[in-house]
């Protein structure tokens, strides 16, 4: 299961650069349900994901590179491309925020994400100062849904 909520971030702070950072890429192979592909630095991964927002079911299987680079061209729609860093939540002491930088057709376009154990815990959530619109509940935002074409393009 995974307990998320996700932020849009209009101004990353300044040393976001100096967090450990994975460079992502994602393709969708179908939307209802999602079944995702993605190669995470050197490893890669099919992912199916249940319906919900905040929370949904979520099962990773193991890809070859070979594999992945076979399904990529089956994939429907925008191949994603990001960085994600990874920044301890200071405040929680166990919690970590998931900054994604996009760069391809969404470049300028930042999310941050944070998982949580609970749904009490997410829906408890007091986000940092930093963090602008949630878009948690709105799904515009679902990587999914950018796959798609279907949220504005920053410039």
């Amino acid at each position: 299961m995974e307990i998320e909520r996700k932020f849009l971030i209009e101004k990353a702070p300044d040393d976001y650069c100096s967090y450990p950072c994975r460079r992502i890429e994602q393709a969708y192979l179908c939307t209802s349900p999602v079944v995702r592909i993605r190669r995470d630095n050197e490893d890669y991964y099919l992912t199916y994901k249940g319906k919900g927002l905040l929370a949904r079911e979520e099962y990773n299987l193991p890809l070859t590179e070979e594999a992945y680079h076979h399904l990529l061209t089956k994939a429907d729609g925008i191949v994603l491309t990001k960085k994600r860093y990874m920044i301890p939540l200071a405040s929680s002491g166990s919690l970590t925020i998931e900054l994604d930088v996009f760069e391809g057709d969404y470049q300028g376009l930042i999310l941050a994400e944070v998982e949580f154990p609970t749904e009490e815990e997410a829906r408890a959530f007091t986000p940092p100062e930093w963090f602008a619109r949630d878009v948690t509940f709105s799904g515009e935002y679902q990587n999914s849904r950018l796959s798609q074409g279907s949220a504005q393009r920053k410039d």
